[in-house]
């Protein structure tokens, strides 16, 4: 199974020691990811309504890179940092996925290590990798099978 890393410029530039995304044979697995604008690496949004479209944004973003979408995504997992939130922010979710509807864990977190940051989602996608072996000169040749004896 190959694989090999997604980097992003589109999506919020990592904060720490860990990689955007890797692609390990046809599952794609997007790192926990915030409401952090690609240009200034800073936090943005005031509300989970705003935060929520931005963090979707940034998985977006980086699927993308790999030729990969939203409608891939079939898992989630979800931090709040206010479990009173959620309903705001599902609101924005369901707009933003559509059915059916990834799988998907929600639950609260001490998010204290970005102050104001209100809401961190990390994915796993499926996508088939297009295989660079079966296209052009590298595709697999048949044996002619001769029918005469």
């Amino acid at each position: 199974m190959a694989k090999h890393v997604i980097q992003s410029k589109r999506g919020a530039p990592p904060q720490g020691a860990y990689s955007q995304g890797w692609r390990a044979g046809d599952f794609v697995f997007v790192t926990g990811t915030g409401p952090v604008d690609p240009v200034t690496g800073k936090l943005t949004g005031d509300t989970i309504e705003q935060q929520t479209e931005r963090t979707i944004d940034n998985l977006a973003a980086i699927l993308e890179a790999d030729g990969v979408s939203l409608s891939d995504v079939v898992k989630m997992t979800v931090h709040l940092s206010d479990t009173s939130l959620f309903a705001r922010y599902n609101q924005v979710y369901a707009r933003r996925f559509s059915r059916p509807y990834p799988v998907r864990t929600t639950v609260g977190s001490d998010l204290g290590h970005s102050p104001g940051m209100l809401i961190e989602m990390d994915c796993i996608a499926y996508s088939v990798q297009k295989s660079k072996k079966a296209s052009g000169r590298n595709r697999p040749r048949s044996k002619a099978r001769n029918k005469s004896k």
